[in-house]
């Protein structure tokens, strides 16, 4: 067990460290997803090519565009192969925060954590991106304009797609943190559950191109489960946090390391 206390310098010092590591493992991932480059390129612009027609066309513009669009298609992949190492790193940083009990849960944590965010950018995928792309090549025919994609942008929106869903579905993930250090409950939650419910629908109608409601109820309903899910994490997990608390106040070894 560590000591009670860390100077600020410290943490720093951690903070340091577990970037280090987490760059590290982007970076190995990196050099085994490049060998695999062009087949996460055609996985990415499937949607795209799906939904067009014998007139869509994906350019590139520049010299070295092919070169770059390899290397973003590669880190891309790298990201979501190393994530459970991220979400360990992450893990090792707040873990000192936690009882000596909680601190256990570290294989849990990372299995939930790589858990939502492969499932939110896979909801975006099959998801989000058909229904987007689609009405916006109909945009194009409208108009009577044949769509000329370029391949750089059209990857830079994807990508960041892909890493807004994949960290908005960890709500039940952030929940636990919140849950544990008492800054919510599930009271709370329950209380705002018809705020929550307008926001979401809020962001749905944002994120979802098409004025038709069906899909905006399809983008709308996962996040309502998510927050459903949170309310029973919340519930859940600050129920325990009670329980270990009271040792803890008659003195035993399960307080929780100050940051």
């Amino acid at each position: 067990m560590r000591d009670a206390t860390m100077p600020l310098t410290a943490h720093l010092e951690e903070l340091r460290w577990r970037l280090i590591k987490a760059i590290a493992a982007v970076a190995v991932a990196f050099a085994v997803c490049y060998g695999f480059s062009e087949q996460v390129f055609a996985l990415l612009t499937r949607p795209l090519v799906g939904a067009g027609d014998e007139h869509l066309l994906l350019i590139g513009t520049g010299v070295t565009e092919a070169f770059f669009t390899r290397l973003k298609v590669t880190l891309i992949a790298a990201i979501f192969a190393s994530s459970p190492v991220l979400f360990y790193q992450a893990w090792g940083f707040v873990a000192p925060g936690l009882y000596t009990n909680e601190r256990r849960t570290a294989l849990p944590f990372v299995l939930a954590g790589t858990f939502f965010f492969v499932s939110g950018a896979w909801f975006c995928y099959v998801v989000v991106f058909p229904v987007g792309y689609a009405f916006f090549l109909e945009e194009y025919r409208t108009i009577g304009v044949a769509p000329t994609i370029r391949i750089s942008e059209y990857l830079s929106f994807a990508s960041r797609m892909l890493l807004a869903f994949g960290v908005t579905f960890e709500l039940p993930v952030v929940t636990f943190f919140l849950a544990r250090i008492g800054l919510v409950t599930h009271r709370m939650l329950i209380s705002w559950f018809r705020y929550a419910i307008v926001v979401i629908f809020i962001v749905a109608a944002v994120l979802t191109p098409g004025p038709d409601a069906a899909s905006q109820f399809l983008m709308a309903t996962p996040l309502v489960v998510l927050y459903i899910i949170s309310i029973g994490v919340a519930y859940f997990f600050a129920r325990g946090r009670a329980a270990t608390a009271a040792p803890a106040a008659a003195g035993g070894d399960v307080t929780p390391t100050a940051r």
